[in-house]
């Protein structure tokens, strides 16, 4: 059995009453699908007017003779109404047989498949919420490396083409092979010679149809890799668009996006044709099979007179009702191929193991009370180390600013603070407390962090900073607004803080967005404050009314100031001035000036500018 298919199986036990049920009415629809072809027979006894004269109800003599006792039984009925009411009402009785015998395959055949519905469907809503809840927990780094719109792709795209692909393999293992099984058994019991030629077919096509899929995975999967390429192109342009038009490179995207599509052209239409010439050609199989038992049965019917007529057309009835069952399991079985691809890709995602995880012994820490000590922190993204050997304490209650040019390591040093990265060497400790030895949930609890870039969720004001306190009031939330000179403009909106900002926010300007992030972490509240240049995207105005909130925010917390601006944080407790990933200087704003060393020269460049 192939690897994928058992990791499919947990997710299918849930289900085991839907797949049990599942079995049962596809063996019903089998057995009921071959008793409809066999009752053929005495339609066309009846018409013929050659039926058997059984005059005695037959009595049941064992399993083992059950067929002649059913056999006797129907035709003991169909004597008895001939001669009682006239050969029309044997043929009511032969025909009704027929239509209930169908009624019944259609009917197992139909709840069979609403059992697999809820299968499938459970499964596919359980595949996507582990998928989610996977990729919602994967560090940082992950998607540093890979592209969002691919694993958009295994997440929508993937698991759904699992959904369509993967359960037809209780199709292939149950419902068609049993309609080939009691069809054969039937035609077995009818002539053995002619079914010799059936078993020779079945093997025959199974080989030919195996050599067309034979690559047909390896298409799959690389079909499966350009369609989330292809969405990643789509998510990046759109997520681009200022920067694509402004730069006039419309054409450019357009190209990137034509070159990816032409490629699933490609692939797609080279999967599509093995897929396409499955079916056509297990008919064709076929047909040739049941020409050959046409000539030969014929023979046994005209010439040998070993064969009754009757039962020779029942018999091809029979044989033709195996191409059916035939072509579905050559169809299903290239798509179950398909279905492999995508899960392979699908548990790629779920397999990956998690690099940042909470130790089972992980402590719950409720509260910060002394410091926060960075000791001996090396840390690189790739090969060149972006801090060495770092080391710095933050005392509770102080606010401690880290300015330097880009690329000395002041926004990798939030990044480890919150756990988004692992540091290589080193530790940072939180009272004492090992950061990797503190739940990530307790940790990011005690932290508020207002980034860079202001991210923004497609929703109302007040959806987007009650993100971290999902329980605060209107009030609560007009109070964080004020704190970040945010409400002036909140409350001239037409519905206040119910208002949608519209994706990513691109309803309001970068200044506005960047006081709602402030706002955010007002709201939550945390004893320890992380700022990324927090103040850059807002106008000097702005920028004034923030600083002076921030700062009677950050009165009695411990706040780490990211700066770039070194006006906003000349009132920082200390001042950490950073190169290459290394401490230059350290100490207040007045002691670095009275240095006249990298802090000044920074003041004086900014100053100039």
């Amino acid at each position: 059995m192939d690897e994928n298919i058992k990791k499919i199986i947990p997710f299918a036990q849930k289900y085991k009453s839907h797949v049990v049920w599942n079995v049962i009415h596809n063996i019903l629809y089998a057995l009921f699908g071959t008793i409809g072809m066999v009752m053929i027979f005495p339609v066309l006894k009846v018409l013929f007017n050659n039926e058997e004269k059984i005059t005695q109800l037959p009595t049941y003599q064992g399993f083992k003779h059950i067929d002649s006792y059913l056999n006797d039984t129907l035709f003991y009925y169909v004597n008895y109404f001939s001669e009682t009411y006239g050969q029309n009402y044997a043929l009511l009785l032969t025909v009704s047989l027929v239509v209930i015998t169908f009624l019944f395959k259609n009917l197992f055949g139909y709840l069979g498949l609403q059992h697999m519905t809820k299968i499938k469907t459970g499964v596919l809503r359980d595949l996507r919420a582990k998928m989610f809840k996977k990729i919602i927990e994967l560090p940082i780094p992950y998607y540093s490396e890979k592209r969002k719109g691919d694993v958009m792709a295994r997440m929508l795209g993937d698991v759904n083409e699992v959904q369509n692909s993967f359960f037809m393999v209780l199709e292939l293992i149950v419902k068609e092979p049993l309609t080939i099984i009691f069809a054969l058994i039937a035609m077995i019991n009818i002539s053995w010679k002619l079914t010799l030629f059936v078993f020779v077919f079945i093997p025959i096509s199974g080989f030919i149809i195996s050599k067309i899929g034979k690559s047909l995975k390896s298409k799959s999967t690389k079909a499966q890799q350009e369609n989330g390429y292809l969405i990643s192109v789509v998510e990046e342009t759109l997520s681009g668009l200022k920067v694509v038009k402004s730069y006039n490179a419309e054409k450019y995207f357009s190209n990137t996006f034509t070159n990816s599509i032409n490629r699933l052209y490609t692939l797609t239409n080279s999967i599509g044709k093995k897929n396409n010439l499955a079916s056509p050609m297990s008919e064709f199989l076929g047909i040739v099979v049941i020409s050959i038992l046409l000539f030969y049965g014929g023979n046994l019917v005209l010439v040998d007179k070993s064969l009754d007529g009757s039962l020779f057309i029942a018999y091809i009835g029979l044989a033709y009702n195996i191409l059916t069952p035939a072509k579905a399991i050559s169809k299903a079985s290239y798509q179950v191929k398909n279905g492999l691809a995508a899960a392979e890709r699908v548990f790629e995602v779920l397999e990956f193991e998690n690099s940042i995880t909470d130790k089972e012994t992980a402590l719950n820490l409720k509260s910060f009370e002394n410091e926060i000590h960075l000791k001996n922190i090396t840390f690189s993204y790739e090969d060149d180390p972006v801090l060495k050997n770092f080391s710095l304490t933050i005392p509770k209650g102080k606010t401690v600013a880290l300015v330097g040019q880009s690329g000395s390591g002041k926004s990798t040093i939030a990044n480890l603070l919150t756990r988004f990265y692992e540091v290589n060497d080193g530790e940072i400790l939180i009272d004492n407390h090992n950061i990797k030895d503190i739940t990530m949930e307790s940790l990011r609890n005690l932290t508020g962090l207002v980034t860079q870039d202001s991210i923004m969720f497609n929703g109302t004001i007040s959806d987007n900073i009650k993100l971290g306190l999902t329980e605060a009031t209107d009030e609560d939330v007009i109070n964080a607004l004020k704190i970040a000179n945010a409400f002036e403009f909140v409350e001239k909106l037409p519905n206040g803080i119910h208002t949608n900002i519209g994706d990513s926010g691109n309803k309001l300007s970068g200044g506005q967005k960047q006081r709602l992030s402030i706002a955010r972490a007002v709201l939550k509240n945390p004893p320890i404050m992380i700022l990324d240049e927090a103040t850059s995207a807002l106008d000097t105005e702005s920028e004034k009314f923030v600083q002076v909130a921030l700062e009677n925010m950050m009165q009695n917390r411990t706040s780490i100031v990211i700066a770039h601006r070194l006006s906003t944080i000349q009132k920082a407790d200390k001042i950490v001035v950073m190169q290459s990933g290394k401490i230059v200087e350290q100490g207040s704003h007045e002691e670095l000036i009275a240095l006249n060393g990298t802090y000044t020269r920074l003041v004086n460049m900014q100053s100039f500018e």
